[in-house]
């Protein structure tokens, strides 16, 4: 990516050498993210250009640097939005790595995954549990931790009424994890498009918003929503949906619009509504998303795709003509 609204190009690049704490990762896979998008239209503050991007990868360890004794080469790993932190800050102590001042992107701040080979730190990314086939586990490294962290941290338990708002990469995953943790499900989108494969996934509910109102029709399911995961790259489906949240109900939001967010501050005050945001997760947060994953047999349907045909990809995500897939760029 050279420069912010330009055309990926493909281009022969040395392997690099993993130096002090570094590993180099043979891509075997690197799922493509509506991040590269925002990185691609220059919304990321700390975005750099050029920058290989790709955040959700898939690998085995080829080479270590010096000090390295873990993960050792031959370790499958998957490598996450977070490249790394300070390490030393109250945040990077407790395990919260992601709220690091300091944290820098994978594929934003440094190369990532759309190529051959790149270079992590060996501190952040996660051995791959047995049996997860790791092309289709991919997308596990962004959309799947997304989706995971947001539903247990806005407070998703068995019975409770979660309702997810999109139904992109981010959207079903959430749909699949909320199911497998034995929540009851709605989804919102604009259409019925998807409305099939929701239900399929197990989503008892599909609200269509060019139909009905959502916040009046999640009141009508059960008094409302105890947890609203927002995954849409705009803001107005959450602004729509606040109302349709039950009492001491959490919206989340994860995917992020242009622009404030408007929400009445008496429709917190009266229902004792959270707010909160998640930006991906820590390591830790890794592992026990690939371990539920792997635990109920949990990987997101994807279209693999070649290194060449990326770009083309990537242009048509930007300008909403890419097809409602998951598309993995597999390298090996």
């Amino acid at each position: 990516m050279t420069a912010p609204r330009t055309a990926l190009t493909v281009e022969d690049r040395p392997v690099p050498e993993p130096g002090p704490g570094e590993v180099l990762i043979r891509v075997v896979a690197c799922g493509m993210c509506y991040s590269e998008v925002v990185h691609l239209n220059d919304r990321y503050p700390f975005g750099r250009f050029p920058t290989v991007p790709g955040h959700e990868v898939s690998g085995v360890v080829e080479a270590v640097g010096a000090g390295v004794d873990f993960p050792a080469v031959g370790t499958r790993v998957g490598a996450q939005w977070l490249y790394d932190s300070c390490g030393h800050c109250d945040l990077c102590v407790r395990g919260d790595q992601v709220l690091c001042p300091a944290k820098r992107a994978t594929g934003i701040t440094l190369d990532g995954g759309y190529a051959e080979y790149m270079i992590a730190k060996a501190g952040y990314v996660t051995p791959l549990p047995d049996g997860l086939d790791p092309v289709a586990a991919a997308p596990l490294m962004c959309a799947g931790i997304t989706g995971f962290n947001g539903l247990r941290h806005g407070g998703a338990r068995p019975g409770s009424k979660v309702a997810v708002l999109g139904t992109g990469g981010v959207g079903t995953m959430a749909v699949r994890f909320a199911v497998a943790m034995g929540a009851r499900v709605a989804v919102v989108s604009r259409s019925r498009r998807a409305e099939d494969r929701a239900k399929r996934l197990g989503a008892e509910l599909f609200i269509a918003t060019e139909e009905q109102d959502p916040a009046e029709a999640l009141r009508a399911w059960d008094g409302g929503a105890d947890v609203v995961l927002h995954t849409a790259p705009a803001n107005g489906p959450a602004e729509a949906a606040v109302g349709g949240i039950a009492p001491d109900g959490t919206l989340v939001i994860l995917g992020v619009g242009e622009g404030p967010l408007h929400i009445p501050p008496f429709a917190l005050v009266a229902n004792r509504i959270r707010v909160m945001g998640m930006p991906s997760g820590s390591p830790h947060d890794m592992r026990d998303t690939l371990a539920f994953a792997a635990a109920h047999g949990i990987v997101p349907e994807i279209t693999p795709i070649t290194l060449d045909e990326a770009p083309a990809v990537l242009a048509a995500m930007a300008d909403g003509t890419a097809p409602n897939t998951r598309h993995v760029i597999t390298l090996s």
